[in-house]
């Protein structure tokens, strides 16, 4: 199951963009900062390297739902209990964010040093990540909120250098097309609009999520 963007004639309402949960408390703060940290991190590193930057982001953003989803799944076994469909959601978060990836290393072709840098980032998240998952759940879908935040701005910043014709908008690699329903000669501008759309849901289900939780 993967998720389908707004087509292209669609305008993302600007409100639905640019939303930001208010950090409430402690276990928000502590997700907000790591978030930031991690942010900071990556403008040190890519700046304005926005198709490379796209394939660190989404090898980190492939980590947590599959983490949260197994967590998920362990607990359910542990209570006995249904798991009122978050498993099939995080996991399918976490596809979605792996096909993300797969588009943007078409595009962006990482070097040596960078597939070195991932290597490291998904070690060091992956081990971090499930050990906040472990010891507060809250936190942890809120700091994956946190970060679908910043991804969304990532690549509202990347769309506006394609649309202003400081990068290139070549064509869509033909697995995107396939994959998000796109034209058949759509684009990066479109695979860009395509992406941002899947991390706005993902923001929205994990700030969700976080607020069902104690």
């Amino acid at each position: 199951m993967h998720l389908h963007s707004a087509p292209e004639g669609i305008a993302v309402r600007e409100h639905e963009l640019k939303y930001h949960h208010e950090v409430h408390g402690g276990s928000d703060a502590i997700a907000y900062g790591l978030v930031e940290f991690a942010a900071w991190i990556a403008d040190t590193f890519f700046r304005n390297r926005y198709g490379h930057r796209a394939v660190v982001l989404e090898t980190v953003a492939a980590v947590p739902g599959m983490v949260g989803g197994m967590m998920q799944h362990f607990k359910a076994l542990r209570h006995l209990r249904d798991d009122h469909g978050w498993i099939k959601t995080l996991l399918s978060e976490a596809e979605n964010e792996r096909m993300h990836l797969m588009v943007y290393v078409h595009i962006a072709k990482p070097t040596m040093f960078e597939r070195f840098i991932i290597f490291c980032a998904q070690l060091v998240f992956g081990v971090s990540y499930f050990l906040i998952y472990l010891f507060s759940s809250k936190t942890a879908h809120r700091l994956v909120g946190y970060l679908e935040e910043e991804a969304i701005q990532s690549y509202t910043e990347y769309l506006a250098e394609v649309e202003a014709h400081h990068m290139r908008n070549i064509t869509a690699p033909d697995f995107a097309v396939l994959y998000w329903s796109l034209p058949f000669d759509a684009r990066l501008r479109e695979v860009i609009i395509a992406t941002r759309r899947d991390e706005m849901h993902h923001r929205d289900v994990n700030h969700a999520f976080a607020d069902r939780l104690r």
